[in-house]
């Protein structure tokens, strides 16, 4: 699951572009099993990918185990954009090179070489499994495409008008972010769509506002992150909205100019949170303002590369100058620091393995 402030790629691409005269924010569940004295015997698995460098082709995944890395997968091409578990196969979305990777899961680990899928240089971005086919946003062809698990092969093509960022599932329908109308414009998108699965037809159109992002979903609300920028990149303006699934009522808020935001959404303790201010904050159920009082973590505003949270526990991507190593902090469901994994260059992403 994820997911920027802009996209993880554009964020890259300003911060070089700018040289550093701005700064612009890019924008798991625990590891360890304590019961056993065997890492082999069991234990959880936890997946983080790194994109690597722009354009170095060095994007990577680091897998961990009882809190101890036990494998990495280096130079598997350029940005490592996403991961996914499922089942026992680990999904891996490589954007710059138009590639799928799908890794079966071990005790040990990731069988290599796995399999590829090439995607004919769609630039694929985020993904998500639903009735034994993989589905993923494109920005190459601003479309949704979907893998059949069966065969590999690509089957469907959901056209749209935009570049489609993150999707996600209530378990009937599915949603898609649309947060740019062309590649690297300043967040002129302003859509979230309702696709039925079983026609590949858009049958609704949500208007949320500027720059939708990260999407979840949390007692049949769709909660969307927002973040877009001035015609130059140099100001950066976040915004958060929700849309009732039940009555598709859409309520939408700017937290404004130069407040210190972030782009990722998720769950914990059945409450929305989003980046804020170097951590996470729980966003309120109503007005969609941000508690700051209940900010996880303390870290430099503009090193938080990316967060997730999985099994209440807090993960957050740390990067100050997009190159290897990097670090990879874990807070607990108290919210206090309970361990750090090092990884390579500007980790985006994490998945959980579970063993049976």
């Amino acid at each position: 699951m994820n997911k920027l402030s802009i996209s993880k790629l554009t964020s890259s691409i300003i911060s070089t572009f700018m040289m550093f005269n701005i700064l612009s924010l890019s924008g798991c569940e625990d590891t360890k099993d304590t019961a056993t004295q065997n890492s082999n015997l069991s234990g959880d698995i936890i997946f983080i990918s790194s994109e690597g460098r722009l354009s170095a082709n060095d994007g990577a995944i680091s897998v961990f185990k009882n809190g101890e890395k036990i494998q990495s997968l280096l130079n598997l091409g350029n940005v490592v954009q996403s991961v996914l578990v499922h089942e026992n196969m680990l999904f891996v979305i490589i954007s710059g090179s138009g590639e799928i990777k799908r890794f079966d899961i071990t005790q040990n680990g990731l069988t290599e070489p796995g399999i590829t899928i090439s995607t004919n240089g769609s630039e694929p971005r985020e993904m998500m499994v639903f009735n034994n086919k993989l589905y993923f946003t494109n920005w190459a062809t601003n479309d949704i495409k979907a893998l059949n698990l069966n065969n590999y092969l690509i089957e469907d093509f959901i056209m749209l008008e935009g570049l489609p960022e993150d999707i996600i599932t209530d378990g009937e329908f599915l949603y898609a972010s649309i947060p740019n109308l062309v590649k690297y414009d300043p967040g002129n998108g302003s859509s979230v769509v309702k696709i039925d699965p079983s026609s590949n037809q858009i049958i609704e159109t949500f208007e949320v506002g500027r720059g939708p992002q990260h999407l979840v979903i949390n007692n049949n609300v769709l909660w969307v992150s927002r973040t877009y920028y001035s015609d130059n990149f140099y100001e950066t303006y976040f915004a958060g909205a929700k849309i009732d699934l039940i009555s598709n009522e859409v309520t939408k808020t700017e937290y404004g100019l130069g407040v210190v935001c972030g782009g990722d959404v998720m769950i914990k303790d059945n409450k929305v949170y989003r980046t804020y201010n170097g951590g996470i904050a729980e966003v309120d159920e109503n007005d969609l303002g941000i508690r700051s009082s209940s900010r996880i973590g303390n870290y430099s505003t503009y090193s938080v590369y990316s967060a997730s949270v999985l099994e209440e526990k807090a993960y957050f991507g740390i990067t100050s100058d997009y190159v290897s190593p990097d670090t990879v902090y874990v807070h607990n469901s108290s919210g206090e620091l309970e361990n750090y994994f090092e990884v390579e260059a500007s980790p985006g992403d994490f998945a959980k393995w579970r063993s049976n």
